[in-house]
């Protein structure tokens, strides 16, 4: 049963008996699209015609633009520098041939005249090897895809927790600036998500207001260097309109590989009907 059905080959000799006779050999052998070129000029316009071409055939003596030559400009050209390339080449000549060959990117080498077995072997060889190449890559692909569908998945549970939770979240830089909030942050606080990006944290709470945002910061990261984590604080924010909202607060770090802080996550609970209640029961009858 012949095989490889699918690829094409590409031969390049300048005697069209040469060419007859290594098609006929192939095409008795494999189920492969065979092209001939009888110049390395028309083999490169053949290559820019079929980009799909999987092995090229090679002659190295040829008149005007010989093997070296075109095999040289395969090489310089990003749509067919990676297609292998086999030379033929001449017994006597092959040593020094063959160095000039690996020199411009050959892969391999067939001796003139050709032995039958030795050519069908060495072109079942490399179609196996991109076989191989075609069958990780599937595989890798399909890793790839099915990782990127896992990560948006994620990405998009991520971002559901993050839009449909009570609490207010605010993610600040190392420097205080809030570069993330969710929409219960922006309910909270009276600001949209685009006024609130950029302000510093010490801009929103009541007891730092006065406070330079420097030293503020400096506090915060002091904290959560030597703690890790705030939890359960109470504070206040203070709200676009001016309101004073009650809240309690939570900080943790995120640091990188260096241990340094790079970001710190903030979640804030409102406790306005919490200290409503607190304030009736401690000032009732």
């Amino acid at each position: 049963m012949k095989r490889y059905a699918g690829f094409k080959l590409l031969l390049v000799d300048d005697h069209a008996h040469n060419l007859f006779t290594l098609r006929t050999l192939i095409e008795k052998h494999m189920d492969v699209t065979v092209l001939e070129a009888t110049s390395g000029r028309q083999a490169i316009d053949l290559t820019l015609q079929h980009p799909d071409i999987d092995l090229i055939i090679l002659d190295v003596q040829m008149p005007e633009m010989d093997g070296f030559q075109t095999a040289a400009m395969l090489k310089k050209r990003k749509r067919t520098r990676d297609i292998p390339i086999i030379f033929l080449t001449a017994a006597f000549k092959s040593e020094e041939f063959q160095r000039r060959g690996y020199a411009v990117g050959a892969v391999d080498y067939l001796l003139k005249p050709i032995e039958d077995n030795q050519l069908i072997n060495k072109i079942s060889t490399y179609f196996r090897l991109i076989e191989k190449e075609r069958q990780l890559n599937r595989i890798l692909e399909q890793k790839v895809a099915e990782r990127t569908k896992q990560l948006a998945e994620a990405k998009q549970y991520l971002e559901n927790i993050i839009t449909y939770m009570g609490e207010a979240l605010l993610v600040l830089n190392a420097k205080g600036e809030i570069t993330l909030v969710n929409p219960a942050a922006c309910r909270m606080l009276g600001y949209s998500e685009k006024e609130l990006i950029g302000m510093s944290i010490g801009d929103v709470f009541e007891e730092e207001g006065d406070e330079q945002a420097g030293a503020f910061m400096g506090l915060w990261l002091e904290a959560l260097i030597r703690t890790g984590a705030l939890s359960k604080i109470e504070a206040r924010f203070v709200a676009s309109d001016g309101r004073r909202v009650p809240i309690l607060f939570s900080r943790t770090a995120i640091q990188d590989e260096a241990g340094k802080i790079t970001h710190i996550i903030c979640i804030a609970k409102d406790m306005t009907g919490y200290v409503r209640v607190e304030e009736e029961e401690n000032h009732g009858p």
